[in-house]
Formats: C-alpha cells, sequence, structure tokens
C-alpha cells in the first residue's frame, strides 16, 4: 500500500491543553495515524506511558512501526474507545492524568480511496468501515435501509435539508439496481438537491456524514465515554476532546456540563438531597478553533472544535 500521509489536527492546542508531563499516565482513545499519540510519548518521555485504542487494525499496525522508539512505554489495543471502562480494568490502571480523543476520520483513511470514506474517489465501492470486520457497510445501508430510515439518519447524521429527496431517489434507484459505488451515490445526491443549493462545499458531503455516522455507530455511546472517560482522570488530569461537526460537539458539550454541575436538585428544597457534586473544571468556555496558519495547510482542521476539563 501507497504511505499516506497524517495531518494530526490542532496538535500544539491539543498537547498544551493535556498539559503533558514526563511520568504521566495518558490515554489517547483514537490512535489513527499516531500524530497526538507519538507528540504524548514524545512530552512525557523518558517514562510516560500511552494506551491507545482503535478499531482499525492497520492504524494500529502503521503506529506501532512510527513510533517503535517508544517501544515499551505503549500499549495499543485493537478496541473501540467506548470500551474504556474495561479496557482500563483489563491494563489494571487506576488512573490517568490525561486522556485525548479525536473524533475524526484518519486523514489517512480518508485518502485510502478504497475504504470509501471519499466524496472524490468516484469508482470505489461505498465501503466507508473504520473496523473492516465490522459486517455493516454503506453500500448495506444505502441499498437495505427503508426510505422512512435513509431519511432519518440523514436528517438528524448529517442534517441534511434535502434528505427526503435524496432518500426517496435512491429507493427508486436501487429498485432497478443495487448502488454499489461512491459515484453512483454522488450522481443520485445531485440529482436531488436543487442547483442553487450546490454552492456550499461538496453537495455529498452531508450525506456521506451521515452514512458514516451510521456504518460505525459513532455517536452510540459516546456521552456516556466521556462521562467515564472524565471520572477516571487523577486530581489536575485532563480530558481534550476535538469535534468535527455539531453533532459530536454538542454531546460533547453536554457531557462536560453533566460533570461540571454541583446541584441537580429543585431550587426550592432547602437543602441539597440528591448528593451530586462537580467534578470537573471546563477549561474552555468556548471551544479552542484553528489557527488561520493550519488552516492554510491543512484544511480538515477548518471544522474542528476542541473542548477541554480538568478534574477536581
Amino acid at each position: 500500500m501507497t504511505e499516506l500521509k497524517h495531518f494530526p489536527v490542532m496538535l500544539g492546542e491539543c498537547i498544551e491543553a493535556l498539559k503533558v508531563k514526563d511520568g504521566g499516565i495518558y490515554f489517547d482513545g483514537t490512535l489513527g495515524g499516531g500524530g497526538h499519540s507519538g507528540e504524548i510519548l514524545k512530552k512525557s518521555s523518558p517514562s510516560g506511558r500511552l494506551v491507545a485504542t482503535d478499531l482499525d487494525t492497520y492504524a494500529i499496525g502503521r503506529a506501532s512501526e512510527k513510533l517503535k522508539e517508544y517501544e515499551g512505554r505503549f500499549t495499543f489495543v485493537n478496541d473501540n474507545f467506548k470500551n474504556f471502562s474495561e479496557i482500563k480494568e483489563n491494563l489494571g490502571i487506576d488512573g490517568f492524568d490525561g486522556i485525548m480523543l479525536d473524533l475524526g476520520v484518519s486523514s489517512f483513511q480518508l485518502d485510502d480511496r478504497e475504504r470509501g470514506f471519499s466524496y472524490l474517489a468516484s469508482g470505489v465501492k461505498l465501503d466507508m468501515r473504520m473496523n473492516r470486520e465490522n459486517p455493516l457497510t454503506a453500500q448495506k445501508v444505502v441499498n437495505e435501509y427503508s426510505e422512512r430510515e435513509l431519511k432519518r439518519i440523514l436528517a438528524d447524521y448529517g442534517e441534511e435539508r434535502f434528505a427526503s429527496s435524496i432518500a426517496s431517489n435512491i429507493v427508486k434507484t436501487r429498485n432497478n439496481k443495487q448502488i454499489e459505488t461512491v459515484g453512483e451515490l454522488i450522481e443520485i445526491i445531485e440529482k436531488s438537491i436543487p442547483k442553487k443549493f450546490q454552492h456550499d462545499g461538496h453537495p455529498a458531503k452531508r450525506t456521506f456524514q451521515a452514512i458514516r455516522i451510521e456504518v460505525n455507530g459513532e455517536l452510540d455511546g459516546l456521552y456516556e465515554a466521556v462521562l467515564s472517560m472524565a471520572r477516571a482522570l487523577k486530581k489536575g488530569g485532563r480530558i481534550a476532546i476535538l469535534t468535527f461537526h455539531s453533532l459530536e460537539d454538542r454531546i460533547v458539550k453536554r457531557a462536560f456540563k453533566e460533570l461540571e454541575c454541583d446541584c441537580i436538585c429543585d431550587k426550592s428544597l432547602p437543602i441539597c438531597v440528591c448528593g451530586k457534586k462537580k467534578e470537573v473544571e471546563i477549561i474552555t468556555k468556548h471551544p479552542i478553533t484553528a489557527s488561520q496558519e493550519e488552516l492554510a495547510i491543512n484544511s480538515r482542521s477548518k471544522s474542528a472544535k476542541l473542548r477541554v476539563a480538568e478534574k477536581i
């Protein structure tokens, strides 16, 4: 396979937010190309430890080779970061000094056209699986979901205003022939969206986002995972999360607010009976976004938002 490039988004901002130190124990739930993980290992030298997860075995193999100079200080696990509690327990780790999540699709997955993530690879089979053992593919979603289900995921996960039209045309097309390639799906999308609304980025962007989220279950369990991760931090430890669309960002923001809330009792009660205590301090009252310098060299950072919280 041709070597694919990886550009870690907001690398400096993420590492600064985590306050990485020598001897610290860190968790990177989205290993990907190893960009953030590599910098964590570098900044926590010589004795820091890293645990990182990824659903993609290729990503793990690639990162293991890329970061071999730090061998003995990292543990890479082929699993979903949403299984964080079990991973932590299996490794016998009491707490972490920092936790990182980059919820974007890795550059090398987007650039590997065989994976079908990109709407720029027209002749490629519809796939979009981060974990290639996952039986659900983009092709199955497009060809087997009902029109109602397709409309729902396009509207909910893609925030696509023309979800109804796209879903209807997908069903009409597949009644005559299976929709197999990226290009075939794009043709349907372009036919479904009026030309005057096709000026704001690629017309397939929202549909591809929606199908990718559905295939990989990206939003399922995210809220609960953020809560469990933050609660596994040592006092003063930080959690830094990069999101790339409003659905993820809202979930992270809501989880942080839940953790920062001190009492949820009815204000009419004379004393607190809920027993809830504030668990974190939100460091980023407003999310951090990419600098103009980064935007100039990495267009994929355009929609990125970084939120940070610290365990108290």
